[in-house]
């Protein structure tokens, strides 16, 4: 925010911060995190958890954006910035704070399965939003812009070569790379962070933190309590959907043209008060798992 208020880079320069986010660090996270995933039928709840954030999301925001009359491009948006969780940078940090280390390999799995869907069902919403699509969805235009959507692609890739092919060699290329996520994605955040009109905005913000701060979680303890989960995997999992919104997010948001300005303020309050949320849910989480 101080290099844009001091003019001291090009006017959208966020959009060459994201090219480098989107098609090289990104890719290079899913190479290194998915191949150290050991998968067993315990860790099942950490890859449903984010897909109970995503399905509630999708019917809060139909039932809130019918009630106001919201268009689909409106809707897009405030699914995107609801549904997906800022679980690597905010919450590998948060949930070495809460539980330890040696339970990051669970959030781990909670963070590709959640980026899996962005790249996914994400995309999807996105696309339906994209004002510039005027004659309506295509699936085969459809799957085009999924395909080609670099994280997705490195997500198939790892997913598909990890259990052939030994990709040790690259791991310090990778672990070089992938750290530049954070960095660089707040930098381009804050380029375009704006506070002002959040007045104007404050129904979709704070429906929207709502959400993604409160009832999604609570959709996951509820799962957890139902399903007879406890221990680490439910601490764990219920911690992650706290979460603020995924800034990958909003990259996603200005590729396909939505509301950029709504989901950075969304994003922006949100990761201040995701510092009070979650060690709300801590104590809640104490109570219950």
């Amino acid at each position: 925010m101080l290099f844009k208020h001091f003019k001291l880079i090009p006017e959208n320069a966020s959009k060459s911060i994201n090219i480098w986010v989107l098609y090289i660090a990104l890719p290079a996270v899913s190479f290194k995190y998915i191949p150290q995933i050991s998968w067993s039928t315990q860790l099942i709840f950490p890859v449903l958890s984010p897909i109970i954030v995503v399905a509630g999301s999708w019917i809060f925001m139909e039932l809130y954006c019918r009630y106001k009359g919201y268009s689909q491009r409106s809707r897009s948006t405030l699914e995107l910035s609801s549904a997906y969780s800022n679980t690597s940078f905010i919450g590998f940090p948060l949930i070495i704070a809460y539980y330890g280390e040696q339970n990051l390999s669970i959030a781990i799995i909670c963070d590709q399965v959640n980026f899996m869907l962005l790249s996914t069902v994400g995309i999807i919403c996105a696309i339906k939003g994209d004002r510039s699509n005027n004659g309506g969805i295509k699936v085969s235009a459809l799957l085009k812009r999924l395909v080609t959507f670099p994280p997705f692609i490195a997500c198939i890739l790892a997913l598909v070569l990890s259990p052939y092919v030994d990709l040790s060699i690259s791991e310090p290329f990778f672990d070089k790379i992938a750290p530049t996520v954070a960095p660089l994605a707040l930098f381009s955040v804050g380029l375009q962070l704006q506070f002002k009109g959040i007045k104007r905005e404050i129904s979709q913000i704070s429906m929207t933190l709502l959400y993604k701060l409160m009832l999604a979680p609570a959709l996951v303890l509820l799962a957890a309590l139902s399903l007879g989960i406890k221990g680490d995997i439910a601490r764990v999992s219920i911690m992650e959907a706290a979460m603020p919104t995924l800034i990958t997010a909003s990259m996603v948001v200005q590729q396909f043209r939505l509301n950029t300005k709504l989901i950075n303020l969304i994003i922006g309050l949100g990761i201040i008060l995701s510092l009070f949320t979650t060690a709300l849910w801590s104590y809640i989480i104490s109570i219950f798992i």
